[in-house]
């Protein structure tokens, strides 16, 4: 009896030991944390055609905007013109006005500054904190001009001009849909859409739209008129006759005659004709 108690209490012993020994070498497992549901893949809608031309296209759309707008010089990518309310700056003299200075003309400076954040550009901390332009007028900008605020805008064009014919090219791509939205009559939109693929599918076409629609906008600003009338790509488009076979030709005369009828309808004090001849000279380049 004895033996078996020992023997018994031996076998219980071992068997401790052994879940003892068990228990130091196999930690308990940590829990888990539950798998994340796989992400919605948002897929990006295709671009048009057009607008891929123009991305694979947009150094030389980028050199020609920016010789027509500033000669391709450096000092004018940062400009403030006689006579305006506003800055214009970069290549495509995007238009930025001081607080509480409303124009007729599209703001699109702060969308370029979203734009290029979007991107991952780096923009001068300044710009972060400025809203508006931080000069008055004509001569407060112009005796800064040598400023450091000045030398960091030029430099910040200079490195992010492809970013900017990006920022052009988008301007564009939203303009048919948004132009087509203001004409009440199917007649009418109906023109402008066949006008506006007439020259897309044109040589140096889409360079044309990409460019008016810089200069001049959509057209669709009801701000942006003089008498009721706007000089806009819109207009230029419901101008053009639909009827030749030379379609870079219709288009830039009837630029000419939107731009002409601006002319016209300007208040006197504004005396625009003193702008007509580089107009002129900059539409004339949609033609060859």
């Amino acid at each position: 009896m004895k033996i078996f108690l020992r023997t018994s209490g031996l076998i219980i012993l071992a068997i401790s030991i052994l879940l003892l020994s068990s228990c130091a070498t196999d930690p308990i497992p940590e829990p888990q944390p539950e798998p994340e549901p796989p992400k919605e893949v948002v897929k990006e809608e295709p671009k048009p055609e057009y607008i891929e031309v123009a991305l694979r296209d947009a150094g030389l759309i980028g050199q020609k905007i920016w010789m027509n707008e500033g000669s391709a010089k450096e000092e004018n990518l940062v400009v403030w013109n006689k006579g305006e309310g506003f800055a214009s700056l970069g290549i495509g003299h995007f238009i930025w006005y001081p607080a509480g200075q409303e124009g007729p003309y599209t703001e699109t400076f702060p969308q370029l500054i979203r734009f290029l954040q979007q991107k991952g550009i780096q923009i001068p901390a300044w710009l972060e904190t400025t809203p508006d332009a931080p000069w008055k007028s004509f001569e407060a900008f112009n005796f800064n001009k040598d400023g450091p605020q000045m030398t960091e805008l030029r430099t910040l064009f200079l490195n992010s001009i492809p970013y900017q014919v990006q920022f052009i090219i988008q301007r564009l791509e939203q303009a048919l849909p948004q132009m087509l939205n203001t004409l009440p009559m199917p007649a009418q939109r109906e023109h402008v859409f066949q006008q506006f693929y007439r020259v897309v599918e044109a040589p140096n076409g889409i360079y044309a739209l990409v460019d008016y629609v810089n200069f001049k906008g959509e057209g669709i600003n009801s701000n942006e008129r003089y008498n009721g009338q706007g000089w806009g790509l819109l207009q230029v488009l419901g101008n053009m006759p639909g009827n030749t076979s030379n379609v870079m030709a219709e288009f830039a005369n009837a630029a000419d005659t939107v731009l002409k009828k601006r002319i016209q309808n300007a208040p006197p004090e504004r005396v625009e004709s003193r702008w007509y001849e580089g107009w002129k000279n900059r539409i004339n380049t949609y033609t060859y």
